[in-house]
């Protein structure tokens, strides 16, 4: 689908940081820590000679991974992805460790992040910038032809990256039809394990993001679709979450990121909802098929994502070992398809630097640090109560922008898709979310609505104070 940019004027973001008790700058004593942690280079085995490359979002300084792709012999591929060193510039029981448990994540807004380390460390000495030697957990995963994982390997290493690419620009080139041995492999090898993942069940959903981004002396709010790559680069993060993953489950010891599976009575609901919207449900196809089939940039397309998203509800994170407590039963993430774990992006999520030191700890066979034993009961919670944060600040900027851009057109008309609906139910009138193409504005809407249809409704509130917009039809 293409991009949508609509233009809104000046808009203060500062109430979300205010309403939501954000973190401000860092204590002296906490950058005085890491200013001194970022002069040292910890030790590492020295893996400088693999070429290694970052793929971000285009402007982001917080550099977490660096991957090389190589085929081989013999058939399958290496996948060899560097993760920043975080752990060994964090010093246990030190203001940079007690600061990064109240953060929790780093929090975006469009004014700005909030970083869960000091700049001089995410931004600088552990960020994965090319030409210079950094600091890296190194995983090392090999595949079969089929995209199987036969071997998993991890070190501490010093890395070099070579180049830093953006999405973008990646996606041009694999378009243009002379891409490089690096993006062949990654699309090649993405493509390999999104099949892998829609066969045993997985259920990858590509909505369109919804962002609001600076523009000179105003904003202006987005919507686009993951662009192709972003989906291969995902896999190969996966990839390394399962494989920590099963480090940890063979281990005793750790912790998973996990959600329970569909319900049959909402998949039956999906069902349903994909009979009215026309959508194709072959005989015994699985439901992460079926939605990797769907445009998302229809509005029948639209609808069913919006409503298999309903499927991934429940995702929690679950520690165990120690006094973390058993092995739990269910350690699948119905998302996924298998067990997996948060482990691949250390600079901007707390759990993520100790979910790697402990499978370091089991790769190597040694005991896993007591300062990682401790951590682990508390993590769950402090990551869910950030992650419930970091939403709430996400979609009350997002709210935030559409009041502002709607707000002197209350009484208008628009042409909307509907994306879900409810019947009246007791003192709850018949509604459902309906969705703008122009401005790309996504708000409730009062009436009785055809799922996956296109209705005429008025805009009856867009107040930027309580960031609600609402719509009715006739």
């Amino acid at each position: 689908m293409p991009i949508k940019r609509v233009w809104a004027p000046q808009i203060d973001f500062s109430v979300l940081r205010r309403e939501l008790g954000l973190p401000g700058e860092f204590s002296a004593e906490v950058t005085a820590e890491a200013e001194r942690a970022a002069r040292e280079m910890p030790e590492g085995v020295d893996r400088t000679d693999v070429p290694f490359v970052t793929i971000d979002p285009a402007g982001s300084q917080d550099l977490d991974q660096a991957m090389h792709l190589s085929r081989r012999e013999g058939g399958g591929y290496r996948v060899r992805y560097a993760i920043a060193d975080v752990a060994s510039f964090v010093r246990p029981g030190g203001a940079v460790e007690a600061e990064s448990w109240v953060r929790g994540q780093t929090v975006y807004l469009p004014d700005g992040r909030i970083p869960l380390h000091p700049p001089v460390l995410s931004e600088g000495a552990v960020s994965l910038f090319p030409d210079v030697e950094r600091a890296a957990v190194l995983w090392s995963i090999d595949l079969d032809a089929d995209g199987t994982t036969t071997a998993v390997s991890l070190e501490r290493a010093r890395v070099r990256s070579r180049a830093k690419l953006d999405y973008p620009s990646v996606q041009r080139e694999l378009d243009g039809g002379s891409p490089s041995e690096l993006v062949t492999l990654l699309a090649e090898i993405g493509t390999l394990l999104a099949r892998r993942a829609a066969e045993r069940g997985a259920v990858n959903l590509p909505l369109p993001a919804q962002e609001v981004e600076r523009d000179g002396d105003g904003w202006r709010l987005v919507l686009s679709a993951p662009l192709p790559v972003e989906e291969h680069n995902a896999q190969i993060s996966l990839l390394t979450g399962m494989a920590a993953a099963r480090i940890m489950l063979d281990g005793g010891v750790g912790m998973l990121r996990t959600m329970p599976g569909p319900k049959p009575e909402a998949i039956e609901g999906l069902r349903v909802a994909a009979e009215s919207l026309g959508v194709s449900w072959p005989a015994g196809a699985t439901v992460g098929a079926v939605v990797a089939s769907v445009d998302p940039g229809s509005p029948r397309g639209a609808a069913f994502l919006d409503q298999a998203a309903e499927l991934l509800r429940g995702a929690a994170y679950t520690a165990f070992g120690g006094t973390a407590g058993p092995v739990p039963q269910e350690t699948g993430h119905g998302g996924v398809g298998a067990p997996y774990a948060h482990v691949t992006a250390p600079l901007r999520r707390l759990a993520d630097r100790y979910v790697a030191e402990t499978c370091l700890a089991l790769h190597e066979g040694r005991p896993v640090p007591a300062w990682v034993l401790d951590a682990l009961p508390r993590l769950p919670k402090q990551m869910s109560a950030t992650d419930r944060l970091a939403g709430a600040a996400d979609r009350g900027a997002i709210d935030l922008a559409e009041a502002v851009l709607l707000q002197d057109r209350v009484g208008e008309s628009f042409d909307v898709a509907v994306l879900d609906r409810q019947e009246a139910s007791g003192k709850r009138p018949a509604g459902g979310t309906v969705a703008l193409d122009d401005p790309a504005v996504r708000a409730r809407c009062l009436g009785d609505l055809p799922l996956g249809g296109r209705v005429q409704a008025r805009l009856t509130t867009a107040d930027p104070v309580t960031r609600t917009v609402r719509f009715e039809t006739p």
